[in-house]
């Protein structure tokens, strides 16, 4: 049986994955089961993309907030 790989590594790339994946169940190359297995991994990929991406996101403000305080301005 050959092997396939799917990058999930980006939001691009799992948005071509998925769409792969559509293809493959359209043309009957791969069963509802596996098609919506991988769909899912799909999914908990981007969420922990994003999550992460948040994660550097909130990271860079508390760090702008608190070199700002530490420089006088107090306001926050």
């Amino acid at each position: 049986m050959a092997r396939h790989r799917l990058n999930l590594s980006t939001p691009r790339d799992i948005r071509k994955s998925a769409n792969r994946v559509a293809n493959m169940l359209l043309n009957g190359e791969l069963g509802a089961k596996a098609g919506q297995a991988i769909i899912s991994a799909c999914k908990i990929c981007l969420e922990s993309i994003r999550t992460d991406e948040q994660q550097i996101k909130l990271d860079e403000l508390e760090k702008a907030v608190k070199e700002m305080r530490e420089h006088g301005h107090d306001k926050f």
